[in-house]
């Protein structure tokens, strides 16, 4: 109805009458009464459209337009276009939905010229009154009307270009504020990334979008593309990974906004993904990069391009080896590319098919037999361990990889089994075996390919044979049939029995009670442990703890029925590195092993546990060591585990978790503090719990963790609860703000040490004049007077000997009691030892002390030492003669120093390079054994538990760090810590010193040679005995001064390796870098800005450095991104 109203009025609009036509040329028109006709017509329309909803609206307006274009009449045309232009200001029509209706419109072509421009100027004056999103539409709808128009363009259209570039340049214009430009700019990045709509708007696009390069250059972090992360082992916070997301479809940074950014910043970043799948230990981090989350199974594509890619390259590096090497040039990359890929198929982020299958398409055409070996070797590992669970079709691929790799007619020969390698050279009929086993299951037929039955014929003929091939020396044959036959239960049985065997011994009893053999003590070498499968390592493992469980429940008195075998314990230890088993390994371990274990009170079986965790295994993630740490703080307020031994085991594991806690994983652990904080802190142990506090500060100095303070102050909260103490003042100094802030506002009772003496003379007094034995056992066993240690002191110091009764009362006292009784008497020693009597009594003093610990077995040194140089001295003088007393202790003595050389002497860190660790260990252990009861105590304190990792010069270690610590708080005793490091220092090898070539990072102290360089370029900047400002700025001048003598292509290299280190130091040495920045702001040049140049242009590093401008402020601010 409407439609046909406003063609009625357009019609009437354009009519002419008879004479009208006849005359034209002599009438006179009279604008008044042509204005007036128009506006009765534009009421008519008026009267139309008002009552009409859109719909209606939308198609009178086409009708019109329709109408409209077919005009001849310029001069009429544009009067229709007024009447709408009119409707639009007196709000009767929509100017979004006329401007719709105009760039929709079929007759709206560039070769219909009169009604192009019209329509455009049309739109260029009522765009005004669309809103932001209609103006993003006309827009668009402007430029897919300017790809109408053609290329070439002559005279003729230019003036219907030039009227669509007036609406698109209006729309552009910032002061006209249609449109915020960011979204203009976000659609043009978005439809056009790679080129413009017509030409003829290419200059008005690119200016516009030049516009946002500042915008882009202030929002970018300079050289972006070319830095590299260092990977650490732990997880990884927000803030941490932001700049190394990437997407995972395209592998492209996750940049914020459609920007024009550099090129370099848009490309995939391969290369970052590939540095980073090459470090050992960096799935948290590819995980964190990608976004990829274990619980969702999303495949990523890209991913596996890039498994591909890197399994490729060590496949053409192998090439270049000598067929004589012992052992492969690329053995580690292999050893960690099995790994990934496991890892990666097995979460469900890359599928075993598509790798299989990209492999095949980038091999062809290469000849790569020497790598063909590893490659298969590290697709057996997938499939030995999933092919029972999965459908054969899902390997089917394999067969393919295998016609192109193994082209040979003839049979391949058999290895020389007495080779690591020869595991790799099977590997392909190894999988074969496991296709045939799964066809078989399956109903369906699979021949074995005729190059493989020479290979094929030996394995079977090696498992019928009567011989029984043995696991020393470097005869690999039984992981041979172990990776052959490990799907195929009716004969895997016997070579993983042999494997067995030679862990857990044999078990069974002779009548008299005694076991047939002594306990096997050498464990599988890692070469036998690399040689076999996935597969064969989780069934391993499967039996190690159902044995070792089993023994924990044995409650028989059989000797060695209950006992663990040292080559157990090795093996299992080398099993747990392992990352690709880690739900059965690690996780089993702390989740399901250790709690059994101490439920069954296998006392001796939870001590070689725990030494085992903490000397043979070196990386775990954070979670995995505050679980067990809050396990082992449970474990020690048992009852039945109040044992010296076993207490000294608890703080000695519970010490080295805490301190071991690198500062990303203190930082991670921080959420959690806040709802169990009590999974941290020990309830009794003041010692481990002010080691806490020391890991803190360092973590929050490392890394900015808990500057909010509500999580720290949480942690510390429930600290004090536990266990109120005081720090020293130059172990505040030390502290971060937030630390000292809170011990300033809870402060702990201060020890009267006048009090505490006069209270150790009266009870020496009780002492020496009570006779009778029980009332002496009653008096001094009574709990809340924690002064037996003082007075047994003072009985040797005064006496030269200990009271048989006195062994009764520690016998009441307890072990865990008696951590009170040594932190009291550490106070009265620091007293007792500044008594002005001279050096005869102060060596007296440490005599006495060195009978309670070597004499009387009644602490050890490490505890000892432990408790002293921690107790709080609020007088400097005081701390110094408790670090006196500990160099005494260690040093005028010969016991600790002459176990610390033969230990030293006669073992080797690389403890999984050895397989006669026990004999070595039992050797010292004859030569210093180690008491942990007085002799005198008749067995009340329990039988002593045999060990097999832990010594006292190993338990020492973490003890010695935390004194290195105290003396270089207090800068009066650094002579003093010369003197102890050259007489003990050697026990630092056993921290792990690495070469980095042919280090195995799964034994390491560090993650990967990236990490350790970190690590040990720190640690000197750290020791260099300059202020932290000069170090600091003299590390910025490697960049800003040095660069000259610094390759052009190397140059951001440098600057990423600068910033790095700056944000691995303590804030003391990057604070330099504020500084330098406040400085240069304050320059005259920027504050008034006297330059010929830009600041962005000052500011960009490429373009100074290759037009060697003035490079200073683009130098500085690249260092300060790069940090």
């Amino acid at each position: 109805m409407a439609d046909t109203q406003v063609g009625n009025i357009v019609n009437e609009i354009l009519r002419v009458e008879t004479v009208e036509e006849a005359f034209s040329c002599f009438l006179v028109h009279k604008p008044e009464q042509e204005n007036e006709r128009l506006a009765m017509y534009q009421k008519k329309l008026s009267n139309v459209l008002t009552s009409t909803s859109a719909e209606v609206q939308d198609s009178a307006i086409r009708q019109y337009l329709t109408l409209t274009a077919v005009l001849t009449n310029r001069y009429k045309m544009k009067q229709l276009l007024t009447l709408l232009e009119n409707l639009v200001n007196t709000n009767i029509l929509q100017a979004r939905m006329l401007c719709d209706c105009i760039l929709t419109s079929e007759r709206l072509t560039y070769q219909n010229a009169d009604f192009w421009i019209e329509c455009f100027n049309l739109i260029r004056r009522v765009i005004g009154g669309v809103d932001y999103k209609g103006v993003r539409e006309i827009m668009k709808g402007c430029r897919d009307r300017a790809l109408s128009l053609p290329v070439r363009l002559n005279s003729s259209i230019m003036p219907q270009m030039k009227a669509l570039h007036n609406v698109i340049e209006y729309i552009f214009d910032r002061n006209a504020s249609l449109l915020p430009a960011y979204f203009i700019v976000t659609e043009i990045q978005k439809d056009y990334p790679d080129n413009f709509t017509h030409w003829q708007l290419a200059k008005l696009l690119t200016t516009f979008v030049e516009s946002f390069k500042p915008c882009t250059q202030m929002v970018s972090i300079i050289g972006h593309s070319q830095m590299l992360p260092v990977v650490e082992f732990s997880g990884y916070a927000d803030h941490l990974v932001n700049p190394w997301r990437l997407d995972p479809a395209t592998l492209k940074l996750c940049l914020k906004g459609n920007l024009p950014y550099d090129e370099e910043l848009l490309k995939p970043q391969i290369a970052l993904l590939k540095h980073v799948l090459q470090q050992p230990y960096s799935r948290d981090m590819m995980c964190s990069m990608l976004g990829l989350q274990k619980q969702h199974k999303q495949r990523c594509i890209a991913l596996e391009d890039q498994l591909v890619e890197l399994m490729i390259l060590p496949m053409e590096r192998s090439e270049q080896e000598d067929d004589e090497d012992e052992m492969s040039s690329t053995h580690w990359c292999w050893l960690h590319l099995s790994s990934q890929v496991i890892y990666l198929i097995l979460i469900g982020f890359a599928s075993f098919p598509n790798i299989v299958m990209g492999l095949h398409s980038k091999l062809i055409g290469h000849d790569l037999k020497k790598g063909r070996d590893h490659l298969m070797w590290v697709l057996l590992q997938y499939i030995s361990g999933s092919i029972q669970r999965n459908a054969l079709s899902t390997f089917l691929p394999i067969i393919k990889l295998h016609e192109l790799l193994y082209p040979e007619k003839e049979p391949l020969p058999v290895p020389d089994y007495t080779k690591a390698h020869s595991s790799h050279q099977m590997a392909v009929v190894c999988i074969w075996m496991h296709l045939l086993k799964k066809a078989e299951s399956e109903h369906k037929t699979m021949v074995m390919p005729q190059n493989l039955k020479v290979q094929y014929e030996f394995l079977q003929h090696l498992m019928t044979s009567n011989t029984t091939p043995t696991l020393l020396g470097t005869d690999y044959r039984i992981a041979l049939l172990c990776n052959a036959y490990s799907t195929n239960q009716e004969y895997y049985a016997r070579p993983m029995g042999i494997i067995i065997e030679s862990l857990f011994g044999n078990q069974k009893a002779l009548p008299n009670g005694n076991p047939t053999a002594p306990l096997p003590t050498v464990p599988l070498s890692m070469c036998i442990l690399d040689s076999l499968t996935l597969h064969c390592k989780m069934s391993l493992i499967h039996s190690i703890v159902s044995h070792v469980a089993k023994l924990a429940q044995n409650k028989t008195n059989i000797p060695g029925s209950n006992v663990m075998a040292p080559a157990l314990v090795e093996t299992y230890s080398r099993l747990l590195v392992y990352t690709e088993i880690e739900s059965m390994g690690i996780k089993g371990f702390i989740n399901q092993l250790l709690p059994n274990v101490f439920k069954s009170h296998a006392w001796g079986i939870l001590h070689n546990l725990l030494d085992m965790f903490s000397y043979r295994i070196h990386h775990i993630q954070p979670h995995y060591r505050v679980t067990l740490l809050s396990n082992i703080h449970s474990l020690a307020a048992y009852p039945q585990a109040n044992q010296t031994q076993l207490q000294l085991c608890f703080e000695s594991t519970a010490l080295r978790l805490i301190t071991s806690l690198g500062s990303s994983g203190v930082q991670l652990q921080m959420s959690r503090v806040v709802s169990e904080p009590k999974s941290l802190v020990s309830s009794e142990s003041e010692e481990l719990n002010r080691v806490l506090v020391l890991t803190l500060a360092r973590g929050i100095y490392m890394t900015g963790a808990g500057s909010d303070g509500a999580a720290v102050k949480e942690l510390l909260t429930t600290i004090m609860t536990n266990t109120p103490h005081m720090w020293s003042q130059h172990t505040l100094q030390c502290f971060p703000p937030v630390l000292v802030e809170f011990f300033a506002q809870n402060p702990a009772p201060k020890e009267n040490k006048q009090l505490l003496k006069k209270s150790v003379e009266e009870e020496y007094r009780k002492w020496t004049s009570m006779a009778n034995d029980n009332d002496i056992i009653s008096h001094f066993s009574v709990p809340g007077t924690p002064l037996f240690l003082c007075l047994l002191w003072k009985m040797i110091f005064e006496t030269n000997r200990i009271n048989p009764i006195a062994f009764k009362i520690l016998e009441r006292i307890g072990a865990r009691a008696l951590s009170a009784h040594l932190r009291k008497f550490c106070d009265y020693l620091v007293f007792e030892v500044t008594n002005p009597a001279g050096g005869p009594h102060i060596n007296k003093c440490v005599d006495a002390i060195n009978d309670i610990i070597w004499k009387y077995n009644i602490v050890t040194i490490d505890r000892l030492v432990l408790c002293l140089v921690l107790r709080p001295n609020p007088d400097g003088n005081e701390s110094q003669v408790c670090l006196y007393i500990i160099q005494l202790l260690l040093l005028k003595g010969s016991e600790l120093r002459n176990r610390a050389q033969d230990f030293v002497k006669e073992n080797s860190p690389e403890h999984w390079k050895q397989n006669n660790w026990y004999d070595k260990h039992l050797a010292l252990h004859r030569k210093y054994p180690e008491k942990f009861a007085p002799e005198e105590s008749n067995g009340a304190y329990g039988a002593p538990i045999p060990v097999y990792l832990s010594n006292v010069c190993l338990r020492f270690i973490p003890v010695l760090d935390i004194v290195v610590h105290r003396h270089l708080e207090i800068p009066q005793v650094c002579k003093n810590l010369e003197q102890l490091l050259e007489h003990l220092g050697y026990l630092y090898k056993f921290h792990g010193i690495s070469h980095f070539p042919n280090t195995d990072w799964r034994f390491n102290e560090y993650p990967n040679p990236s990490a350790h360089c970190l690590y040990v370029t720190c640690v000197e900047i750290m020791s260099l005995p300059i202020a932290p400002n000069i170090v600091g700025n003299s590390i910025l001048d490697v960049i800003t001064v040095g660069f000259i003598v610094i390759p052009s292509d190397k140059l951001q290299l440098w600057i990423n390796a600068i910033g790095i280190i700056m944000a691995a130091l303590p804030e003391a040495y990057w604070v330099v870098l504020y500084d330098r920045i406040l400085e240069l702001i304050s320059t005259p040049e920027l504050v008034e800005w006297t330059s010929e140049y830009t600041p962005f242009q000052l500011f960009a590093l490429n373009t100074n450095y290759d037009a060697m401008v003035e490079n200073k402020y683009s130098f500085l601010l690249a260092l300060a991104h790069a940090f």
